[in-house]
Parts: C-alpha cells; sequence; structure tokens
C-alpha cells in the first residue's frame, strides 16, 4: 500500500488548522463566542487527524526520517525551521489541553491568559509545518 500522499495530507492539515485558529481569533475579537468555539473545535480535531497521519506515515509504515537535500544558506534555516518547529511542537501539545479545559469548564478568565500563549505557539507550528514539507518535498525534492 503506497502511503506517499500522507506528507501532503499532513501539510493540508497543518494548513488547515492554521486557518481555524486565525479565524476562530478573529471570531473571538468579534464575540463571536459559537463562530469561535467551532473553529477552535475543527482545529483541535485537524491536529489530532495530523498526529494520527503523522505517526502512521513515520512509525506504521517505516517511513523513517525524511532527508533534506538543500545546499548553502537554506540548509540551516530549513534545519532552524525544522527543529524549533519540532521543539514547539511537542510543547503546544499541554498548553492545548489546558486551554481547551479551561474553556470547556468556563473558566474563560484563566482560559483567556493561557490562549495568550498557545494562540501564537499553535500559530507558529501550524505555518511553520506546511513550510518544511514545502522546503523538503518541493523546493529541494529527493523523493
Amino acid at each position: 500500500m503506497s502511503v506517499s500522499f500522507l506528507p501532503t495530507f499532513n501539510a493540508l492539515l497543518n494548513a488547515t488548522t492554521g486557518i481555524l485558529i486565525v479565524t476562530g481569533f478573529i471570531f473571538i475579537r468579534r464575540r463571536r463566542i459559537a463562530a469561535h468555539r467551532a473553529c477552535m473545535i475543527g482545529a483541535i480535531t485537524s491536529s489530532c487527524l495530523f498526529l494520527v497521519s503523522y505517526v502512521v506515515y513515520h512509525v506504521g509504515f517505516g517511513a523513517g526520517v525524511s532527508r533534506f537535500l538543500g545546499t548553502g544558506w537554506v540548509r540551516p534555516v530549513y534545519f532552524t525551521i525544522l527543529i524549533s518547529h519540532t521543539i514547539l511542537a511537542v510543547t503546544i501539545v499541554p498548553f492545548v489541553i489546558v486551554t481547551l479545559r479551561r474553556a470547556l469548564r468556563g473558566d474563560f478568565v484563566r482560559h483567556r491568559k493561557i490562549a495568550r500563549w498557545t494562540f501564537p505557539m499553535w500559530l507558529y507550528v501550524s505555518v511553520t509545518g506546511v513550510i518544511v514539507y514545502l522546503m523538503l518535498y518541493h523546493l529541494y525534492p529527493g523523493h
């Protein structure tokens, strides 16, 4: 079974998450709470789907690590983006969980306090996930 579509699918999930969290941010600024909630649930759903798809691709099908073939100045740029993306991707998980829990419990004062940190980190992870994909599979492909 070929799973070569999964990196593209994962990038689409990352992009979807980014769009949903920005849209959710705009909605909450406009006090459209139900729309904000829907966007954030969608963002969490797309992030969870990403995680499952990522694990299936890299562990379940033995895809392992993809090699970046770019050379020169772009190589340290790529690895800086990749390393910061990876560290924040792991870091963001408890932030998202706590932010969600506080919202579901109606603790909106504390929800807002952590969401101020969760939002930019989650957006960074979503955007850099797409950038890593584009650099690895389209700008400097080796597959």
